[in-house]
């Protein structure tokens, strides 16, 4: 036996056995350590977080009973899909305003307007007159699989830039809609609004 195989032993025994549940690996080990996993996780949130961050917005909405100057009556997120300033938000969002504004992460405040909505799947999409916003890609949802990281981004209870991780814990849900419609093949997660 050369030292080069004899070395790839040696690490493969230093190796914990699959029913060692003590946590304790050897100092040659090739499994991660803990702190390791722990920052690639990080490092995965963080890369998500810069690439995706800037495209999701606040949205608030005005009372429609003062037309003249509507107070700000809610709020919620919507993301950029385009960078001509159409933004995916929810249709309970902006049910009955007024008037709609968005903040940009860098603070820019601009006024919207309704492009089209859709209740029965609680979706609408607004538009911002404006130009080059950064805008986020939308993905194909049938590649996701039950376990898979979820990262949360958006503005609840008025928090701006609010990020939460969790899992896809669930793919084909179904849910009733505030119109009593039943949507369905619906993702569930994990990470708090």
């Amino acid at each position: 036996m050369n030292f080069r195989n004899h070395r790839t032993i040696q690490l493969l025994n230093d190796n914990p056995k699959s029913d060692d549940l003590s946590g304790k690996r050897g100092q040659n080990s090739l499994a991660p350590s803990d702190s390791e996993l722990l920052d690639a996780y990080s490092r995965a949130v963080i890369s998500v977080v810069d690439r995706v961050g800037p495209s999701v917005v606040s949205v608030t909405v005005g009372n429609p009973g003062q037309q003249r100057r509507p107070e700000q009556t809610g709020t919620g997120s919507g993301v950029v899909v385009a960078p001509d300033g159409y933004i995916l938000t929810n249709d309970h969002v902006i049910d009955n305003s007024a008037s709609i504004g968005v903040s940009l992460t860098d603070g820019t405040s601009l006024s919207a307007t309704l492009v089209g909505k859709d209740p029965a799947t609680d979706l609408a999409v607004i538009r911002a007159e404006t130009s080059y916003l950064p805008a986020s890609t939308l993905d194909n949802s049938d590649r996701l699989r039950v376990g898979q990281l979820a990262i949360a981004m958006g503005n609840p209870f008025g928090f701006q830039s609010t990020v939460s991780t969790g899992v896809v814990s669930a793919l084909g849900r179904a849910l009733r809609s505030r119109s009593g419609r039943l949507i369905e093949n619906m993702i569930q997660h994990t990470a708090p609004p």
